[in-house]
C-alpha cells in the first residue's frame, strides 16, 4: 500500500510517497481502517516545514484525517462492524491500525469525501465561535472566508443565527463564500473598515473571525463593536497582529486565542460533545463542506502546492 513521508522538515517537495507493507491484523481494542478519502490544510504544510508548534518524529505520514471503512475488528472492541463508515486519524496512507476509541462512526450514506474534509476546520469554526459567545441576530466578521476554516466559519455562523460579512481576496472566492450563505461579501484588497461600518451602521462587528492576522488584525480593532470580541485562529497573513491595550480598553474588547487541540487535552468532554452536534449536522445536511479540489493520493504534494498558492477553496481531499 502506499503511504506519503515527510522524511526531513523541509519542504513540500521532499515528501516521499513510499510503498510500505499494510499494517497486520488488529490487535486487542482496535480496528483497521480502510481510507478513502483525507483532507490536508495549510498544517500540513507548516508540519513538513518544522513551523508547526507540533513536531512529530521523524519519518511522519503527512495529514491526520481521514474517512474510510472498517476492514477487520480487533478482540474486545464493540459498538463497531465490518464496513461501517468511520472519521479516523491516518492523514495521508490507505489502510492504518487505530485505537476502537479514537474512530468517529458515521451515519450510513455520509460521504466520505465531505466527511473527510470537515473535521478540522468545523471543529475549529464550532468551537472558535461558541468561545466569543456568538449569539442569534449578532454580526460575525469572518476574514479568509474561502480558505477551509473560513469557509466552515460562514456555515456554522448562519447556522447559529449569526449575520456573517465575509471577506476575501477575490471576486471569484466570494462568489463561492455567498452561495455558503454570508449575508454580505467583501473583497478586502482595498480595505474592509469602512464597509463594515457602513454595513453595521456605525457599530462595526460584534465578532471577528480572524485566520490571517497581521494588517487584517489590525484593521479589525478599527471596525469592532462596543463589547465585541476577537478570535485568534491563525496567521495566514505571514505574522500575529499586535493587540493594542488601549484599543481593547476604550471598546470593551477582547481578543480570544484558542485551539482545538488545547480543548482535546483539557476538556475532551466538551470536545466529545462537539463532534457528536458536528456529524449529526452533517449527517442531516445542515452544513455543507466545500471541496474544490479531489486529488489521488500520489498527488499530495501537488495538493499542498494548491493550498500554498491559494488557489484551494475550503478544502483539497486526496481519495483513493
Amino acid at each position: 500500500m502506499k503511504a506519503v513521508y515527510c522524511e526531513q522538515l523541509s519542504d513540500i517537495d521532499d515528501l516521499v510517497v513510499r510503498d510500505v507493507d499494510p499494517p497486520g491484523p488488529p490487535g486487542g481494542g482496535e480496528v483497521r481502517v480502510q481510507i478513502k478519502a483525507r483532507g490536508v490544510a495549510f498544517t500540513d504544510v507548516l508540519m513538513a516545514r518544522g513551523q508547526y508548534q507540533v513536531k512529530p518524529e521523524l519519518p511522519f505520514v503527512v495529514g491526520g484525517e481521514g474517512a474510510g471503512i472498517i476492514a477487520e475488528i480487533g478482540p474486545g472492541v464493540a459498538g463497531l462492524q465490518v464496513g461501517q463508515a468511520v472519521l479516523t486519524p491516518g492523514g495521508c496512507i490507505e489502510e492504518v491500525l487505530v485505537d476502537a476509541d479514537r474512530v468517529t462512526p458515521l451515519p450510513a450514506g455520509t460521504d466520505l469525501v465531505a466527511a473527510a474534509s470537515f473535521r478540522a476546520n468545523y471543529h475549529t469554526a464550532y468551537y472558535g465561535l461558541q468561545r466569543g459567545r456568538l449569539q442569534p441576530g449578532e454580526t460575525l466578521l469572518v476574514h479568509g472566508a474561502a480558505g477551509g476554516v473560513g469557509l466552515a466559519a460562514v456555515d456554522v455562523g448562519k447556522l447559529m443565527g449569526a449575520r456573517v460579512i465575509a471577506t476575501a481576496s477575490t471576486d471569484e472566492k466570494l462568489e463561492v463564500v455567498k452561495a455558503m450563505g454570508a449575508d454580505h461579501c467583501i473583497n478586502y484588497s482595498e480595505g474592509f473598515r469602512e464597509e463594515v461600518k457602513a454595513l453595521t451602521g456605525g457599530r462595526g462587528a460584534d465578532v471577528i473571525y480572524d485566520p490571517v492576522g497581521d494588517a487584517v488584525f489590525d484593521e479589525s480593532m478599527r471596525c469592532i463593536a462596543p463589547f465585541g470580541r476577537i478570535l485568534i485562529v491563525g496567521f495566514a497573513g505571514g505574522k500575529p497582529g499586535l493587540a493594542k491595550t488601549n484599543h481593547l480598553l476604550i471598546k470593551d474588547a477582547e481578543v480570544i486565542g484558542y485551539t482545538v487541540g488545547a480543548l482535546m487535552r483539557h476538556d475532551p468532554e466538551w470536545a466529545a460533545r462537539n463532534n457528536r452536534v458536528l456529524v449529526d449536522w452533517l449527517a442531516q445536511g445542515r452544513i455543507r463542506p466545500y471541496v474544490s479540489h479531489a486529488l489521488p493520493l500520489e498527488q499530495t504534494v501537488e495538493a499542498l502546492r494548491l493550498i500554498i498558492n491559494r488557489e484551494v477553496i475550503g478544502k483539497a481531499v486526496l481519495v483513493s
